[in-house]
């Protein structure tokens, strides 16, 4: 049994799956955020005009009908728009917290590979050396000459695989970690203004009813001023 030559195949089984594994990663994250694209400004600007007028319900099913993590963070503090400011924003941040390993899934699964593919492609090239160094000393100084060249040929071989999956899959996963660090800070910003929304629609209600107090107020005490002077007018 030659044992670096059957290592060096197994080496290079097993750099085959690691980049069958890679590709398959890239092209599920690549759909999840294609999917999970939305029009956050749009459905914060179609819930605040529900929430504005109290349709509460119409919110929620605005917010369900919107695909996107960013949708389910704002229909989480829909859920709850009774709660006070603080609690609300608690709700906003478990309901983000909730929504992270799902945007983070399968990123390090890429990372792996970028990692253990060139290290594995370092394995199958020392492995190849011995075989190449082994058939040197046991052969004269012509077959020699031409065993060493393919052997070294055939040693590099493996690191260049190596090299040649673990750029790729190390650039994409820089480019899927920059979207997912992207949608976790729209995560966080759906909720802020979710919670801005409901709470403000709440001041706005106060306002408006201490306004009609204060005016109710004064009318009652215009309405009385003016029975006042007219009994006065008819005493005199």
């Amino acid at each position: 049994m030659n044992f670096p030559n059957e290592a060096g195949g197994v080496i290079l089984g097993l750099q085959v799956v690691l980049g069958f594994v890679g590709l398959l990663v890239m092209v599920e994250r690549m759909v999840f955020f294609q999917h999970a694209r939305s029009k956050v400004a749009d459905l914060l600007l179609g819930v605040a005009n529900h929430v504005r007028k109290k349709a509460y319900a119409e919110a929620l099913h605005e917010a369900s009908r919107a695909r996107g993590p960013e949708a389910r963070v704002v229909h989480s503090v829909l859920m709850r728009h009774n709660l006070d400011r603080t609690n609300l924003r608690e709700v906003a941040q478990e309901a983000g917290q909730l929504e992270v390993p799902r945007i983070e899934r399968n990123m390090r699964i890429l990372l792996g590979v970028a990692m253990l593919a060139p290290m594995l492609g370092m394995f199958g090239t020392i492995v190849g050396l011995i075989e190449v160094f082994m058939e040197v000393g046991s052969s004269d100084s012509k077959v020699a000459q031409v065993a060493l060249a393919n052997g070294m040929f055939q040693s590099l071989v493996s690191t260049a695989v190596g090299l040649g999956l673990a750029i790729p899959a190390y650039l994409v996963y820089l480019y899927l970690y920059g979207k997912a660090q992207r949608m976790i800070h729209r995560l966080e910003r759906a909720g802020i203004e979710a919670v801005n929304i409901v709470c403000d629609s709440r001041e706005h209600d106060r306002i408006v009813s201490f306004r009609e107090g204060v005016e109710q107020q004064q009318a009652h005490s215009k309405s009385n001023s003016k029975g006042k002077s007219i009994a006065e007018n008819k005493e005199s």
